[in-house]
C-alpha cells in the first residue's frame, strides 16, 4: 500500500514535519509512503497510493495560494476520489489559524469525494481532530502529536484498503 503525502512549505518546517508524519506512518505497518513537495510530485506514485495528507503552512488563518493553486489545478490529475485524506498545518504560533487552514482543507477535499480521516476521540488521549498542527517545525510534544497522527492514519489506511 501507498500514501502520499503532498505538502507545501516556504521555509522548511512543513517539509520538516511531513517527514515526522510519515515516520508514525510507517509504524502501522507495511506501507511505502513519500513525502512531495508540491513542486516536485511523482505522479505513478500518487495515483497508486490508497491516501493522501495534504500539509500546509498557515497564512492569514488559511492555507497558502500556492496550496489553493495546487488543488485547483493538479490535485484533479492524482484521482484522489474515493481515496482515505487528511491534513496538517504549521503554523508560527496559536492562535486559531492553523484550524481553520485544516478546515478550508477538508472542505476543499471534501468536494472531491474522497474519506477524510479523524480519529476524533475515539483513541483517546492525545487527540488528533482535524490534523496534526506545529509550531513551526514543533517541538517534542508537537513532533509525537504528528507522529501519532501518522500512526492513526496509516491504522486506518490499513484497516480500510489492505
Amino acid at each position: 500500500m501507498k500514501i502520499s503525502i503532498i505538502y507545501h512549505s516556504e521555509t522548511g518546517n512543513t517539509a520538516k514535519v511531513a517527514d515526522v508524519i510519515a515516520e508514525g506512518i510507517r509504524k502501522a505497518g507495511n506501507i511505502d509512503v513519500k513525502c512531495m513537495s508540491i513542486t516536485d510530485i511523482d505522479a505513478d506514485f500518487a495515483k497508486a497510493s490508497a491516501g493522501f495528507i495534504l500539509g500546509t503552512p498557515t497564512y492569514l488563518a488559511s492555507f497558502s495560494w500556492q496550496m489553493k493553486k495546487f488543488l485547483d489545478t493538479e490535485l484533479k490529475s492524482l484521482n484522489i476520489d474515493g481515496k482515505l485524506c487528511g491534513v496538517f498545518a504549521t503554523a508560527n504560533y496559536f492562535g486559531g489559524g492553523a484550524e481553520v487552514a485544516e478546515l478550508t482543507l477538508i472542505g476543499q477535499l471534501l468536494v472531491r469525494g474522497v474519506l477524510i480521516y479523524s480519529a476524533g476521540a475515539s483513541k483517546g488521549q492525545p487527540y488528533t481532530h482535524l490534523g496534526a498542527v506545529t509550531r513551526k517545525e514543533g517541538d517534542d510534544f508537537e513532533k509525537e502529536r504528528a507522529e501519532l497522527f501518522g500512526e492513526r492514519f496509516g491504522e486506518k489506511a490499513i484497516e480500510l484498503f489492505a
